[in-house]
């Protein structure tokens, strides 16, 4: 299928996604747009972030909300108030052509008093993280009795963030839901005792292979070192790269902060997320990026759940990550919406196992940099 038409969507729809520059619809579109629009109850679909997922779920989900009942139809969880944040603000564009449908998105790290005004207004999509949820819910601030479709965005993530109680709990009072979608990059037994509780024995499984779940567009490259080398070899790929912008992974907090102030310290326009700093001073670090007045970000796998930046040339491994689905999200963050990118790894001798263990695994091959 060559366009959204084909799928079933709306021409307001359609509209609103031509203005955002998408025209023809990702693999995951391709298979999962027709069978949610045609009413499938339970699906669990296997797709990275970056393939497109929040249009594969968002598109049908919107195509079934009635614009003219106030009341909440629809619950979207996602992991971080970074990603609820995000795909809030795609449907918001989607619907611009369309009949208003009103989304609200809420979430930890901010005061819970804005966002009870905020749901007293007519709201049809709610957005959440599991744990403001739940809070909401308890505070009676919100009503979940009307709600037909609960879908769970990248639930691998919801589950490695410790959120499990939470999302049996939300599972286990939304008593009207006809439909549960989940996404998930990676399928890791909790999340099959998640699909085997909460979800029909029947409900249609989609996954796209192996060989399509790594972007295509992304060139893996590595350069075999002692740590001693990394940081040196670092600024010559940087060089390399003249002015273009990307992400830096570390493993851990401590290294985040060494590596930002030794790029910083080179008058190199870094900074850092990790879990230590304050919302306020995550949002302030992002807001630059987005802006471009910072070229490089400096992330822990978690921290860097859910940012989406555009135009990301390259994303380098200062650090392996530790299992090859981080591998997939961390790479994942550049070549996207069709686009090319780098992702460069910095190897010791133990990790150059770990990256041939990824090559298997994954089925990509990395090639060296001499």
């Amino acid at each position: 299928m060559n366009n959204f038409e084909e799928l079933g969507i709306s021409s307001g729809f359609i509209k609103g996604l031509a203005e955002l520059g998408i025209v023809v619809p990702t693999a995951i579109q391709q298979d999962v747009i027709p069978l949610l629009m045609n009413g499938a109850s339970d699906v669990v679909a296997q797709a990275q972030t970056g393939t497109g997922k929040t249009a594969a779920f968002g598109l049908p989900l919107l195509e079934l909300i009635d614009p003219s009942a106030k009341s909440v139809q629809g619950l979207i969880l996602c992991p971080t108030r970074e990603l609820a944040k995000q795909v809030a603000k795609q449907l918001f564009k989607f619907t611009k052509y369309s009949a208003k449908i009103f989304t609200e998105s809420v979430y930890g790290g901010e005061p819970i008093e804005r966002q009870i005004s905020a749901l007293r207004r007519p709201t049809q999509i709610i957005v959440a993280t599991p744990g403001r949820l739940i809070d909401l819910v308890s505070r009676k601030a919100v009503d979940l009795s009307e709600i037909k479709t609960v879908i769970l965005d990248e639930a691998d993530e919801m589950l490695s963030l410790g959120f499990k109680k939470e999302l049996d709990e939300i599972l286990g009072f939304l008593t009207s839901v006809e439909r549960k979608w989940l996404f998930s990059a990676t399928i890791p037994p909790d999340i099959q005792t998640i699909i085997a509780k909460h979800l029909a024995s029947d409900a249609i499984r989609i996954t796209v292979s192996r060989e399509q779940t790594v972007n295509k567009n992304i060139t893996h490259l590595y350069k075999a070192c002692d740590d001693a080398d990394k940081l040196d070899l670092l600024l010559d790929f940087l060089k390399t790269e003249g002015s273009n912008r990307g992400v830096i992974f570390c493993r851990t907090k401590a290294a985040t902060k060494k590596l930002t102030e030794e790029l910083i310290a080179r008058q190199i326009a870094a900074d850092a997320i990790h879990g230590d700093l304050y919302q306020k001073e995550r949002d302030k670090v992002m807001r630059a990026f987005k802006k471009e007045t910072l070229r490089i970000l400096v992330a822990t796998d978690l921290a860097a759940r859910g940012i989406d930046i555009p135009d990301l040339t390259f994303v380098a491994h200062y650090q392996l990550p530790e299992s090859d689905e981080y591998y997939t999200h961390r790479s994942g963050r550049t070549a996207r919406a069709g686009k090319a990118g780098t992702s460069m790894c910095f190897v010791n001798q133990y990790e150059m196992r770990t990256m041939q263990d990824y090559e298997r695994s994954l089925g990509i091959s990395f090639k060296e940099v001499r």
